[in-house]
């Protein structure tokens, strides 16, 4: 197996950091604090990472590039889908509006992971929200697929994909296998779909592969996940100190990528040759020895594989 190796990313230590995506055109890093609010950018070139807040918003939880604007940017923040503008260098970015909003029926849920499909349509899913009165919602979650407005400057639509959903997280498309993969971390499995050129998932999926077994004890689950130019899947495990590669042909973990933090949130390859891989990670509630380097972003070279181009959202 190849011999890696793991730094730590200039940058601030995040409360909880999520939302890992590799921009090409800028070679930066884009990535997200979900608790604080906050936007963070790594510029490749300059080894130097930029921070904005969005005055009026505390929550974001992915950050997804708008196609052909070099400055705007799809986040989601608890029931909205928000489209921001933001320099890469300033402090401070702008809300410039709602692109959507959960309805009434889901307020108490929030918008956790999301990422575009080869077609340029974000698939963002949904959990309990952490301010929500009432944790019997659990298992309310929803998967969707946002549709932007067919002038291209007003609106869009959500179209509900997967319901039941615990924790809605880690998401990725094959070309390989020709499949969409799917993490519910509270299911401690991956699951499967096949796609029509629609972004529609044409069937109720299957499980690829069990995290962990059904009886053994809750220690850790599955959280962001990637994928590289041969389909081979990356996991980040939450509580669990290391990312899984998972061969999608064979459902079996190919190789466990050790990390010196325990909270791992997400995962992306980037760099100028797609074949580094950026983990994010997660400082809260953790003290003492534990909380050493936790929050802060890692990068991973030495693992001899490349990763696809992430994709813009098409608004």
């Amino acid at each position: 197996m190849t011999n890696y190796q793991v730094e730590i990313l200039p940058g601030p230590l995040l409360s909880l950091g999520e939302g890992p995506h590799w921009d090409i055109a800028s070679q930066s890093l884009y990535y997200v604090c979900l608790l604080s609010g906050s936007l963070h950018r790594y510029a490749f070139k300059d080894n130097r990472t930029y921070s904005a807040n969005i005055p009026g918003i505390t929550h974001v939880s992915f950050i997804i590039p708008v196609k052909g604007k070099s400055e705007e940017f799809v986040i989601g923040s608890r029931t909205r889908l928000i489209l921001v503008k933001w320099d890469g260098l300033s402090t401070s970015a702008s809300e410039l509006r709602t692109l959507c909003a959960l309805g009434e029926a889901d307020a108490q849920q929030q918008f956790n992971d999301g990422k575009v499909n080869p077609q340029g349509q974000l698939y963002a899913g949904t959990m309990l929200s952490d301010s929500a009165a009432n944790p019997s919602g659990m298992g309310t979650g929803k998967l969707y697929r946002f549709d932007a407005g067919s002038d291209g400057s007003e609106g869009g639509t959500l179209s509900e994909l997967i319901n039941g959903v615990h924790i809605s997280n880690g998401l990725t498309w094959c070309k390989a296998t020709n499949k969409f993969y799917y993490i519910d971390s509270f299911a401690f499995d991956i699951k499967e779909y096949d796609t029509d050129g629609r972004g529609n998932l044409s069937d109720n999926g299957r499980v690829l592969i069990k995290i962990k077994s059904d009886e053994a004890a809750t220690e850790f689950m599955a959280d962001g996940m990637t994928s590289d130019v041969d389909g081979n899947l990356y996991v980040a495990l939450f509580a669990g100190s290391k990312v899984l590669k998972i061969n999608p042909i064979t459902a079996t973990v190919e190789q466990e990528i050790q990390l010196p933090v325990a909270q791992l949130t997400s995962v992306a390859f980037g760099g100028p040759n797609l074949d580094l891989l950026f983990v994010t990670s997660a400082a809260k509630e953790l003290t003492g020895p534990q909380a050493e380097n936790a929050g802060a972003v890692f990068k991973i070279t030495g693992l001899g594989v490349k990763g696809k181009p992430m994709n813009e959202i098409e608004l």
